[in-house]
């Protein structure tokens, strides 16, 4: 596991830069082998006005398994920061639970934004 993981509790697994000026697909973290990944939330830095900026993420093959379309209203300002997650709902609402070796990714589906926003992707590995 790497210097950010602890087993079985929320934790931070990855930072990753995204480019919001282009449509395209980035990998936001890949589940290690021997665990499981249950993904809490993202919190995204906006690099600029990424207001009109439309994006998805999940599982390739399934890029809205964690959340579906969302446009990023409110990242409008350089350093603005958001956090993305699936809502509460009643019943409550299902997460995945992805097996090791699944890449998550997110997918900028309405570009118009810049370069250099940074992902924070948080989760709890489990050992299976």
């Amino acid at each position: 596991m790497g210097a950010f993981l602890e087993e079985n509790s929320i934790a931070l697994l990855a930072v990753v830069t995204v480019d919001h000026s282009a449509v395209a697909q980035t990998t936001l973290t890949t589940v290690p082998s021997g665990f499981r990944c249950i993904l809490d939330h993202i919190k995204i830095e906006a690099a600029g006005d990424e207001s009109t900026t439309d994006i998805t993420i999940g599982q390739v093959g399934a890029l809205t398994d964690f959340i579906s379309t969302t446009q990023l209203d409110n990242l409008d300002a350089q350093y603005d920061v958001v956090k993305i997650q699936p809502v509460q709902a009643d019943p409550p609402l299902k997460q995945k639970s992805y097996a090791a070796g699944t890449v998550i990714q997110v997918d900028v589906t309405v570009a118009n934004g810049n370069a250099g926003n940074m992902y924070f992707v948080f989760g709890t590995l489990k050992a299976v």
